[in-house]
């Protein structure tokens, strides 16, 4: 299966929006969508939307990992929305739940 991933900004508010798999062969896809923002200084808050996320696995996990660190060493935020089951599952399994922050609806972006 295959990954799709959206980005949209507004302000200082970035939400990527991936749907599909996020496995050793898609992670690439969503890396290369959050370097690109996090080369945004402006960017200071992240949302990543993983409601349409049906699988998660460890290179997936390390690809938000990696972003979350390097937005959390400039002031910034990266948080979690809205995941599917299997995704929170893992999420509470690895303990990484406990890691980001997770919320349960996507917000919607504004210039705020």
């Amino acid at each position: 299966m295959e990954l799709n991933v959206s980005t949209a900004s507004q302000g200082g508010h970035a939400l990527v929006t991936a749907s599909g798999e996020l496995d050793l062969y898609t992670a690439p896809r969503l890396q290369t969508a959050l370097a690109g923002l996090l080369r945004e200084r402006q960017i200071d808050r992240i949302v990543v939307d993983l409601s349409g996320v049906d699988f998660c696995d460890s290179t997936g996990m390390n690809v938000l990992l990696s972003a979350m660190k390097r937005l959390k060493e400039r002031g910034g935020t990266l948080e979690l929305a809205a995941p599917r089951t299997a995704v929170k599952r893992i999420l509470q399994v690895t303990g990484l739940d406990t890691v980001f922050t997770v919320v349960d609806a996507v917000p919607v972006l504004d210039a705020g």
